[in-house]
């Protein structure tokens, strides 16, 4: 189903034009949390990556129970109250800088809540979706859904740079308080009633309750037992560990190094939305083309040695290098998810896929927090540049757990019932 085609759908309109907003507000806090730490509060390079540790922890410590938890409840309702949430965490920022009592302990704290509502946001909208659209529209949805997130990416980090810029770092995150409120606002007018799955529904009949527990291991046994999403997970797990370490100090060597003003830095971030926003419009030609599988692995393994540019990057013509790095990698990670997260959605049952979702998410965004601790400890002891080259190294093997399964020659969408 084409893009065109899903947006006439009232529902899945109100979804997109609440994620609109959501994920504006986003990229403007991608880059103003840090630059509030690093250009407010002076921050050193081991605790720029503690704050990128405290905004993914909560996908290690409430990443499994999230996806049964949501497989109770409205996905919808946890929605809006994760917005609420983000919202009501950010404002507490440009609050205390205005009482001059901001500290590096309040960004950790707001950036373990700000964690947790994205880890039931991400969970319950990522199961939600195929509630919205058939399953021959998940490709067409969750292309629509990467052209947000990837023209947030081109425009929030420019806007986000303009605003720390002309207001300064903690006052530019009220922007982003807004953002979450109106997504909360859109989600909440969706009409589609949502089915309720019991919690006993593939344990057979006359179960009875099962227990939390019980729920979250079902969501482990699928994901591990089968054959392509648990390639999947470690291609991802991989590929985030190695980016959580390079993105502390891709900003530290650009805001500290080459003392570049946020404006500017925030320019060369959004060509990373700009390759993004190529690669939603190719994802869909390029599964058709070279299939489905083709289509992952090809994602993570063409721009993963670009990232060995940026250790040469200095304050003249070679910021260019930066650029180029964030264009194809933002156009990878675009294809990547489209690909992946389609067919994630494809061969998982319906009472499974929060749980599939959370126990994703648990697995390859539990290696984020290490990523950051690490590439601020490096940053320390080798200096930014080399932590880069350690980044790029590890990045570049990302691409093997799939090209060494079948998914390296899959055209199409299984069923369901595949494993």
């Amino acid at each position: 189903m084409r893009i065109s085609a899903l947006l006439r759908l009232r529902d899945f309109r109100l979804l997109f034009l609440g994620d609109t907003a959501s994920q504006v507000g986003a990229q403007i806090l991608m880059l103003a949390l840090p630059l509030a730490a690093v250009t407010a509060l002076r921050a050193s390079p081991a605790e720029v990556g503690v704050l990128a540790m405290c905004q993914t922890l909560a996908f290690v410590v409430i990443g499994l129970p999230a996806g049964a938890l949501v497989d109770r409840l409205s996905k919808r309702a946890v929605m809006v109250v994760s917005d609420l949430g983000r919202a009501l965490a950010l404002a507490s920022v440009p609050v205390a800088w205005g009482l001059d009592a901001l500290t590096m302990p309040q960004l950790y704290v707001v950036a373990v809540l700000l964690g947790a509502c994205t880890v039931f946001f991400d969970v319950a909208y990522q199961s939600y979706l195929p509630h919205l659209v058939a399953r021959d529209g998940l490709v067409g949805a969750n292309s629509a859904l990467e052209v947000v997130r990837t023209v947030a990416q081109l425009g929030g980090p420019g806007a986000g740079g303009y605003l720390v810029q002309v207001l300064g770092a903690p006052f530019a995150l009220a922007a982003t308080v807004g953002g979450f409120a109106w997504s909360a606002l859109c989600l909440g007018r969706i009409r589609r009633p949502e089915p309720r799955t019991r919690p006993g529904d593939l344990v057979g009949p006359g179960s009875g309750r099962v227990r939390l527990g019980r729920e979250i291991g079902e969501g482990l046994r699928f994901v591990l037992g089968h054959r392509l999403l648990r390639r999947i997970a470690g291609c991802t797990a991989t590929a985030n560990l190695f980016s959580a370490m390079a993105q502390p100090m891709i900003l530290l060597l650009l805001a500290r190094e080459l003392g570049l003003a946020p404006g500017t830095i925030g320019l060369l971030m959004a060509a990373g939305g700009l390759g993004g926003l190529a690669g939603a419009f190719a994802a869909g030609p390029l599964a058709r083309r070279i299939g489905q599988g083709p289509a992952i692995w090809l994602a993570i393994a063409v721009p993963a040695p670009l990232l060995f540019l940026l250790p040469w990057a200095a304050a003249d013509w070679r910021l260019t290098l930066v650029a180029l790095q964030e264009f194809a990698a933002g156009a990878g990670v675009v294809v990547y998810n489209v690909t992946q997260l389609s067919f994630r959605q494809a061969v998982t049952p319906e009472p499974l896929l929060g749980r599939m979702t959370a126990t994703m998410r648990f697995l390859v965004w539990g290696t984020l927090p290490l990523g950051g601790l690490l590439g601020g400890i490096l940053g320390e002891v080798i200096g930014i540049r080399n932590a880069l080259l350690v980044a790029a190294c590890g990045g570049c093997l990302a691409f093997l757990w799939v090209f060494t399964s079948p998914l390296r020659t899959l055209r199409e969408l299984p069923a369901a019932a595949a494993q």
